[in-house]
């Protein structure tokens, strides 16, 4: 799995959460959400800091048993010029319980793949405030940079979340959607280096699993990490080739029909 450099997480985490403030600031609390349409700012900046404050907790108790997680929320301020405060404060709690020291230590990782828990929550806080970091700047028209390198990080964690032991359990509906006879597909990015920008997936009769690296495939998906990503989490339409710079070569109704049933469940 392509890995990221902790330092680098941990600041990213702070500094996508700050850009996605900045924008919430710009849109308005009522602005609609695009690419999160059930979502408007509120609804939205609301869900990252409770996250980032509610998994802290969990990584700073260092809880094990599901049973033991936290059930209460961080409320969100009322008015919102001290959204910016609170989501600074709840970026820095969560990246500081992320700390070298936590990472490998006993923590619940509700995704059952062998990864420590606080590893496994630090990448999914990075997905959280660069996805939703994009939502709200798309909400109010503003540029959102993804580093090349979070992107396949974020990526491979994609992918290792769809093929996780426990992913029947939390989205059965998309587990059995993506399983078949073989087919392959091939997610190719062309700004990063060798397999850290290559992922392979093989939909099985079991369940679909996925490797770095690349092969003949059924279907290849080519194009810069930012926009494979935006992608798969469909915040860009596969469709839309002018604004991504994706390329397809093969089955497209074989990528487009992955991309239909693999949503994750926040958003």
């Amino acid at each position: 799995m392509t890995q990221l450099n902790t330092d680098h997480a941990r600041q990213a985490i702070v500094g996508h959460t700050r850009r996605l403030a900045e924008s919430a600031a710009t849109a308005g609390p009522e602005a609609a959400v695009p690419t999160a349409p059930e979502w408007n700012i509120s609804d939205l900046v609301a869900h990252v800091g409770q996250t980032q404050n509610w998994v802290a907790e969990i990584i700073e108790r260092r809880i094990t048993d599901p049973t033991q997680l936290p059930t209460e929320m961080a409320v969100l301020p009322a008015d919102p010029r001290e959204w910016q405060a609170w989501l600074t404060e709840s970026a820095q709690r969560v990246a500081s319980a992320c700390s070298d020291d936590a990472l490998d230590a006993p923590v619940f990782n509700p995704a059952g793949d062998g990864r420590p828990g606080a590893r496994f929550w630090m990448s999914s806080m990075l997905n959280e405030a660069v996805i939703h970091g994009y939502d709200a700047a798309n909400a109010a028209g503003r540029p959102a940079d993804i580093d090349a390198g979070i992107a396949a990080a974020l990526i491979s964690n994609h992918l290792a979340m769809l093929t996780s032991p426990t992913w029947e359990m939390q989205r059965p509906e998309s587990a059995h959607a993506i399983r078949s006879t073989g087919q392959t597909l091939q997610w190719l990015a062309t700004d990063t280096a060798g397999d850290t920008g290559a992922w392979l997936v093989e939909r099985r009769p079991e369940g679909a699993v996925w490797k770095p690296g690349t092969r003949q495939a059924d279907v290849t998906v080519t194009g810069p990490a930012r926009s494979l990503l935006l992608t798969l989490t469909r915040r860009i339409p596969l469709a839309d080739r002018a604004a991504t710079g994706i390329s397809v070569d093969g089955e497209t109704d074989l990528a487009q029909h992955w991309i239909d049933n693999t949503a994750h469940v926040s958003g």
